[in-house]
């Protein structure tokens, strides 16, 4: 490609954003954007989910990737934590495998056990054959973002995918695994086929979030579930060169971008170089900690435990003031936001109440 053509390549995506709704005073963007938020801006991962009744009624019956790929029905699961909770931006409901379902993967979630995958990748041979997605294949999810950008008003709505490497680790393992044995015994023995696979999934992420940012997503979240399980050394040489190019990929959006993983405190370095303008932080380190291994310039969200919803009304208040005054110290150390979630997402059994007064008391403070 030429100069000139990059240059209208460039300007073409740039033009393709252009039409996305403005909603500077809503408190999410204010804060991921580094900019001070009217009130604290709250939401739960999972907030869409089997917590909520009127969830499990309108899915009963429903396989969770047949749900993913209906628009009406993704549009009005996202909207029902916003009514109920109140809570400052939706996420789409989704998962991170759709876009390997979409692509043509043989796999399917299976209740009690998530994500199972019939042919898992184990050579070069196998990384050549995944089938590439192409956002014609992830058109139902486009339409969901378009339905709910109307439906929601001036709500900011998240878009999301699954980084590769939580991705690559279900493709390896054949789905969910404690130790992650296959994926580390590939990523060792075998850099090559692993930085293939990983390469392959970027393309995929970087497909699938950018379909969802063409149709009007307000914000996208890159989930790297298991990044948790590695050495900083092996997130560095193996994970994050490729996480680094799904962020710079989607920069020309325009949005916040944030990046979480599960059990990455000592990991919060190097993702917070990856490129995102948020970093999700779990619940095992305080935000003020977290803040200073993130390094300057990155706004925070996070991290009350989901059991801690468990523990009663005083209990909760206490962690949530807690949370609230760490991210506090943060932000006067020049943290340049906070968005208060969870340190991971809602549990199933978590009661809606918790999570509504949950809301009330952030914004209250």
């Amino acid at each position: 490609m030429s100069g000139l053509e990059s240059t209208n390549a460039g300007m073409a995506e740039r033009a393709r954003f252009a039409s996305r709704r403005v909603l500077t005073d809503a408190p999410f963007l204010a804060a991921a954007n580094g900019r001070t938020p009217s009130h604290r801006p709250v939401w739960f991962m999972r907030q869409a989910g089997r917590s909520l009744p009127e969830y499990r009624k309108i899915r009963a019956g429903i396989g969770m990737l047949e749900s993913c790929f209906d628009p009406a029905l993704v549009s009005e699961i996202t909207m029902q934590p916003v009514r109920r909770h109140g809570v400052d931006a939706a996420i789409l409901f989704s998962d991170i495998v759709v876009p390997l379902k979409a692509a043509g993967i043989d796999l399917d979630i299976v209740a009690g056990t998530g994500p199972v995958v019939a042919n898992p990748v184990r050579s070069i041979g196998d990384v050549a054959a995944l089938p590439r997605l192409v956002p014609e294949e992830v058109g139902a999810v486009a339409e969901a973002v378009r339905l709910l950008t109307v439906e929601l008003g001036s709500t900011p709505l998240i878009g999301f995918a699954g980084a590769p490497f939580t991705l690559a680790s279900y493709l390896v393992e054949g789905g969910p695994s404690r130790n992650h044995e296959r994926t580390k015994a590939l990523m060792h023995s075998d850099p090559k086929t692993w930085h293939a696979l990983l390469s392959t999934l970027a393309d995929t992420t970087i497909t699938f979030l950018q379909a969802q940012l063409h149709a009007g997503v307000d914000a996208v979240q890159l989930f790297d579930s298991w990044a948790g399980a590695l050495s900083l050394a092996e997130y560095r040489e193996f994970v994050l060169p490729h996480s680094e190019r799904v962020f710079a990929e989607i920069q020309s959006a325009g949005v916040p971008r944030i990046h979480f993983g599960v059990g990455t405190g000592e990991l919060l370095g190097a993702m917070g170089e990856a490129g995102a303008d948020v970093v999700g932080v779990d619940w095992r380190i305080p935000l003020d900690v977290a803040a200073r291994r993130v390094g300057p310039g990155k706004a925070l969200q996070g991290n009350l435990d989901p059991s801690v919803l468990f523990a009663g009304p005083a209990a909760v208040e206490k962690q949530v003031r807690r949370i609230v005054s760490e991210a506090d110290t943060a932000i006067a150390s020049g943290t340049p936001g906070h968005i208060f979630n969870l340190g991971h997402g809602v549990l199933p059994d978590t009661d809606p109440g918790v999570l509504t007064a949950v809301v009330e008391l952030v914004h209250s403070l």
